[in-house]
């Protein structure tokens, strides 16, 4: 018998332990402020300031269907009908899609960024890598449909931003004319998974099965739950897979995977140089010739500053 309690609370102080300790780290990562992110990218190059000074900005806010306030910009500098909402990582916010809304803007697309929830200036509590910010997408989608009417919407995602990206086209509504997926990982339990393995040296059966009822619990979703592969399969308009080579914390197979997944009409590029959410800024040439190059073929009109 007391053999069989030292078992029981052993369990209960690894489930305990184990539990809440991870899904802490899952739910709250830390995440940067929205100076800090603006002045990483402007002393590091990569954008112009001048010209996104340039380019006059409105800001807005929308209510998710959860409750909290959604907040972004949208940069409306075209009297054009195209538009492309630009989807951040995982600790960032709208300042890090600066790089990635010049791109667009030079190609001649007006451009919307926001901040997921828990991020920069919208509300929320928790992150869940795409189950819950799948549907402040639509939220924003929506929204700048009913703003601006009868518009060719694309959408851009970089990192948990993509992932959010395929889980809204493949789980909620493929309602854009095309996608663009810069390193997503393929389901959240194959990235926990190498992050265990890279980060503690811990096999997942010690981890995940334990955190994902936690999640459950805490949270509302387990980990199976988050899938971009599962969604990808749905997705009939065209996506874009980008990936750096070198991406040691996601690695670029993930959008092997997906690009593999994906039944509909689509494009992949492997970037040689970067390390994780760095393609653009390490192949910045190549990267905005495939994206104007991928545009053209699926027959976008746009026009290049």
């Amino acid at each position: 018998m007391i053999i069989w309690l030292v078992v029981i609370v052993f369990f209960l102080i690894y489930f305990i332990g184990v539990g809440y300790y991870f899904t802490q780290q899952v739910l709250f990562m830390k995440t940067n402020s929205l100076e800090f992110i603006y002045q990483r990218e402007l002393e590091n190059f990569r954008f112009d300031e001048n010209l996104y000074r340039s380019f006059q900005k409105e800001s807005f806010s929308v209510q998710s269907r959860y409750g909290y306030e959604l907040k972004g910009y949208l940069f409306e500098a075209f009297d054009t009908n195209n538009w492309v909402i630009i989807t951040h990582g995982v600790s960032v916010n709208k300042n890090n899609s600066i790089k990635y809304a010049e791109l667009f803007l030079k190609l001649g697309f007006n451009v919307l960024t926001y901040d997921h929830r828990r991020h920069g200036e919208s509300g929320g509590t928790t992150t869940s890598y795409g189950y819950y910010e799948k549907y402040d997408l639509q939220t924003i989608v929506h929204y700048l449909k009913d703003l601006k009417g009868d518009i060719v919407l694309g959408i851009h995602g970089e990192s948990m931003g993509a992932c959010t990206m395929l889980q809204y086209a493949g789980f909620v509504e493929d309602s854009a004319a095309f996608y663009i997926s810069d390193c997503a990982f393929s389901t959240f339990e194959k990235q926990l998974t190498y992050r265990l393995k890279m980060d503690y040296k811990l096999p997942k059966w010690a981890i995940l099965p334990v955190s994902s009822i936690w999640l459950k619990l805490r949270n509302g979703f387990f980990i199976k739950d988050i899938s971009p592969l599962l969604a990808t399969n749905n997705i009939k308009k065209p996506v874009l897979f980008i990936h750096s080579k070198r991406d040691d914390y996601i690695p670029y197979t993930n959008t092997i995977h997906l690009y593999e997944a994906n039944q509909g009409e689509k494009e992949l590029f492997i970037a040689e140089n970067g390390a994780h959410a760095m393609s653009l800024n390490e192949n910045k040439e190549e990267y905005y010739s495939i994206v104007s190059s991928f545009l053209n073929n699926i027959e976008i009109e746009h026009n290049s500053l």
